[in-house]
């Protein structure tokens, strides 16, 4: 168990059914030695290495949302397009990174949040409305930029805490 005043190692925990940079995920976190723990429904096939870790949680609503949830905190990133679970992520005090590069922050999410649901009771009320931007090269290299901007920022924090 981890005390309060230790660090907790950084690990990446990414919610994978639908996420279009786990390969580059996979890449960085080698570099930087960090484990990778790939979450989802169904069976994902991930690269055999004892810093990756599949975890397959039950089908249902939310299951792997919450998963990830239960484990973000400080020195954690989660990596996520699903907003409600960027928003409990950051209020955990994880750092919570969109697959387009998009850094969620406090400031942030209440906003994106808010627009969420709004957009969402819209589609519910009968109006159409535009989908996500298709995924782009632009994305993948803004996502790479601000996840290792993260790790950087992480293990500087983790360099600073007592008993590092």
């Amino acid at each position: 168990m981890v005390t309060p005043s230790a660090p907790q190692s950084i690990e990446i925990y990414v919610d994978a059914d639908a996420c279009p940079v786990k390969n580059e995920i996979y890449k960085v976190a080698e570099r930087h030695g960090l484990k990778v723990i790939v979450v989802s429904n169904a069976f994902i096939n991930v690269p055999r290495d004892p810093m990756i870790e599949r975890v397959i949680v039950p089908s249902g609503m939310d299951e792997a949302d919450n998963w990830i949830a239960e484990r973000a905190a400080p020195g954690r990133i989660v990596v996520t397009a699903d907003i409600p679970l960027a928003s409990r992520g950051v209020k955990a005090g994880a750092a919570v990174i969109a697959p387009n590069g998009r850094v969620f922050t406090e400031d942030s999410i209440g906003l994106t949040l808010a627009t969420r649901n709004l957009m969402d009771d819209l589609r519910s009320a009968g109006a159409v409305t535009s989908g996500p931007k298709p995924f782009s090269p632009r994305d993948r290299s803004a996502f790479l930029a601000a996840l290792d901007q993260a790790i950087v920022r992480l293990k500087r924090a983790a360099e600073r805490a007592p008993g590092a």
